[in-house]
Order: structure tokens, then C-alpha cells, then sequence
């Protein structure tokens, strides 16, 4: 049985467009794309004397500042415990694609958690030639089948430790705002974060279709797992970079919500997957979410964005993206 999603037989009519999209295609990313390596922070350093310890804090808000991505190592995944979820997550993705699409009757996984392409898509720039599992961190737990008991266990570990990084970096973030840091540790719960677990097959097409097409992340903080396989480009100084893989880093990056719950301060950066001819792509994201009442409000004044809940902002996003084809994000919330 096939393993990969029928992504261009689905596709098959924007295909049948492509000299018209490729004209939009090329008019945006450049030819050409330099890889770069990010910031790199040792998080160690917040373990040192006072003065490491707030120097460690300001070169993480800085990179918030001027980059909206940053590289973390010394962050408590192990180099064991990532390998480990590497060779789950290639089990659960190379299980047939008509069990991966009955998610919840073959793989234990809850209805809806299985996503592939790109339903919405009216032409090749908005089609993401990829596959994932969406899990909710309150619905990582064992089950009768082998395979899912070692994904389930090997999950938990991963998700445990991250999600008490993201929010160590994200009250360090609030902190250097002078902004109340328990306010995550208070609205961002296991029953609204969860994990991405991306699978970018080989594309015989990589000039043409995107893994993920350019976007920025409607969370408050991204925390992502990727292995020796490059493909993430992000905008820096108008200009699309690549992102040179680290096997000991973890990427981090400021999603919408912090923009606006900082007023600007820390940057929502536009990035995007690249697809590959001859090598598939794997990669895990953790997303620090709030609860759907929990309203973004900078508390600034003058504010460059008004109050808004995130089940507001989800609503707009996806309103959006049904009738335009992409997401708008933060400038629908200007004041």
C-alpha cells in the first residue's frame, strides 16, 4: 500500500496551471537564498551567577527583537531522546496513508489529527506538498497498540521537557517586558498546546510547489525539532536565508500573539519549507497556545493593536484563508 498522501493526484487541476503560478511563484521568493546560522544562546548560562544569568535573558529578548527566531542548546532534550523521536515519528509516517487517514479507527490517534496538503489551496503557491499529525499535549497517552505505546512514550518525554522550556523562555520574554510572567503558566495549558509532528515527502516538483507555504505562527512561541535535513527559510531584513541545520539546537520563534502582546517589541517573522527532489524531511513543532478566552492585550499606550481573544484571532485566520486562499494575521487587529 502507498505510504505517501496521493498529493498530486488530489492536486492534480493546479498542476494543470502551473505556468501561470509559476509566474506568481517566481515574482516572490528569490532565485537564490543564502543559509545562515541563527543566534545561537547557550540556555546553560541561566544556571550561572546573576550576571550570566541576565545577560543569557537579554540576548534572548534581543534575538525576539531584531531576528524572531533564535537557536537554544543545553536545552534539556537529549541527543538520545531526539534520534529516538526521529525513528518513531518515521514508524508512524510510513504506516499505509489509508490508515494515517483513519487516524482514530488504526493509529489511536483522536479524529482530525491527520492532515495532509492543502484543502483550501486554489493554486500551486498556496499548496504545501506535506503530511502531519496535530496532537494536543492533553492527549498524549498509551494505547493497546505496540507501535503507538513506543510513539506515545517517546512523545511524552519530548513534550514534557519542551513545554517547560517554552514557558521558561516565554516568562523570561514577559519578564524583560516588565509584563507578568506567570501569565502563561495560567492560560497556556496541556489542553491548548500541542505538537506537530511534519513529514515533507520527496517532491519531484521542488521549483514549483512549497512543504509549508510562507507564514507566521498564530501562537505566542514556537519551539521546533529538526534534524540534519534543511528546508526552513525564514525572512530576515527583507530577504528570504536558509536556516543551516544544528543537530544539538532547538529552533525557537515568536509567533502573532507575542507581537501584539508586546506591542511590537518581539517579531512574528514570515517563514516557509522548502521542498526536496531527493530527500524526504521530518521535523516536530511544539506551540505554546493559549485557551480560546485568553485576550492578547499589550497594555500599552498608545497600543498598535486592539484586544482580541485567540478564538477571535483563529476565527479571522481561518475566514481568511477560506476566502483568499492565505492568512492576513496581525494587521486585521491594528487599532
Amino acid at each position: 500500500m502507498d505510504v505517501d498522501p496521493p498529493l498530486y493526484k488530489a492536486y492534480k487541476t493546479l498542476f494543470n496551471k502551473t505556468v501561470n503560478d509559476l509566474a506568481l511563484l517566481n515574482g516572490n521568493p528569490p532565485a537564490v537564498v543564502n543559509e545562515c546560522e541563527l543566534p545561537l544562546i547557550d540556555l546553560s548560562r541561566l544556571s550561572l551567577g546573576e550576571s550570566e544569568r541576565e545577560d543569557c535573558k537579554s540576548q534572548i529578548a534581543r534575538a525576539s527583537q531584531e531576528w524572531g527566531f533564535f537557536q537554544v542548546v543545553n536545552h534539556g532534550i537529549s541527543r538520545e531522546l531526539s534520534e529516538k523521536m526521529r525513528s518513531e515519528q518515521e514508524n508512524v509516517f510510513k504506516q499505509p496513508f489509508e490508515k494515517k487517514r483513519q487516524e482514530d479507527k488504526y493509529m489511536k490517534f483522536s479524529a482530525g489529527s491527520y492532515r495532509w496538503g492543502t484543502p483550501t489551496a486554489t493554486c500551486l503557491r498556496q499548496l504545501s506538498w506535506s503530511e502531519a499529525f496535530h496532537i494536543p499535549l492533553n492527549n498524549i497517552s498509551g494505547s493497546d497498540n505496540g507501535l503507538m505505546d513506543n510513539l506515545s512514550s517517546t512523545v511524552e518525554q519530548f513534550a514534557t521537557t519542551v513545554s517547560d522550556l517554552a514557558l521558561k523562555l516565554a516568562e523570561i520574554l514577559a519578564e524583560k517586558l516588565g509584563h507578568d510572567p506567570t501569565f502563561f503558566q495560567e492560560n497556556c495549558l496541556p489542553s491548548t498546546c500541542y505538537l506537530r509532528m511534519n513529514r515533507y515527502p520527496v517532491c519531484p516538483v521542488p521549483s514549483e510547489v512549497f512543504g509549508l507555504m510562507p507564514h507566521t505562527d498564530s501562537d505566542f512561541l514556537t519551539i521546533l525539532l529538526q534534524y540534519n535535513v534543511g528546508g526552513l527559510q525564514l525572512v530576515k531584513d527583507g530577504k528570504w536565508i536558509a536556516v543551516k541545520p544544528n543537530l544539538d539546537a532547538l529552533i525557537v520563534n515568536i509567533g502573532d500573539l507575542f507581537q501584539a502582546w508586546s506591542n511590537d517589541v518581539y517579531k512574528s517573522v514570515e517563514h516557509r519549507v522548502v521542498t526536496n527532489a531527493e530527500v524526504e524531511r521530518f521535523s516536530t513543532a511544539y506551540f505554546l497556545c493559549p485557551s480560546y478566552d485568553t485576550v492578547t492585550d499589550s497594555g500599552c499606550e498608545p497600543s498598535v493593536y486592539r484586544k482580541f481573544s485567540f478564538r477571535d484571532y483563529r476565527r479571522q485566520v481561518q475566514e481568511d484563508v477560506t476566502k483568499l486562499g492565505f492568512k492576513v494575521g496581525l494587521p486585521r487587529f491594528l487599532v
